[in-house]
């Protein structure tokens, strides 16, 4: 089979390893009886390390869009795995915290979420992966003012 051009395309190459990505993911998660999107994880897994931060905080530190991370975060509160709650300093603004389910899924998930991290670079050498995520990331970092959904870290 003949390569076309776009298959040495950067943007092409990024496309489909994404793709492949939330594929590994999901498809490893439903075999071992998980229902959970990457983006889901990855709320659990800020909510973890960071209890009671609100809406935007938590798109900006998993570089989401905030316009459609509400909707997440309903999927999630109605599998009982968040709750929001009212900040006390102000009535405006809600926290947000895991249950004890979604604490509990969280440490369940995690070994198999790592485990995954290693299939989805499965192909490289030790080394080849290291090199690959040093520059997947100076890339994401580069280029994050770019993105729809930037990574923002509070100061």
């Amino acid at each position: 089979m003949m390569a076309l051009p776009i298959h040495s395309m950067a943007g092409h190459l990024i496309r489909r390893l994404n793709q492949i990505s939330v594929s590994v993911f999901q498809d490893s998660l439903k075999a071992s009886g998980y229902h959970l999107t990457p983006v889901q994880y990855a709320c659990l897994a800020t909510l973890e390390q960071k209890p009671g931060i609100d809406q935007a905080t938590l798109a900006g530190l998993i570089a989401y869009d905030r316009a459609t991370i509400g909707t997440v975060l309903d999927k999630l509160e109605a599998k009982g795995l968040v709750i929001r709650r009212t900040n006390p300093r102000d009535r405006r603004a809600r926290e947000m915290h895991l249950t004890d389910a979604g604490r509990d899924l969280y440490r369940s998930v995690t070994p198999l979420v790592q485990d995954i991290q290693t299939l989805m670079t499965e192909g490289l050498e030790p080394e080849e992966r290291a090199e690959f995520l040093r520059l997947a990331a100076k890339l994401a970092s580069s280029r994050n003012a770019l993105s729809r959904a930037p990574l923002i870290e509070p100061e």
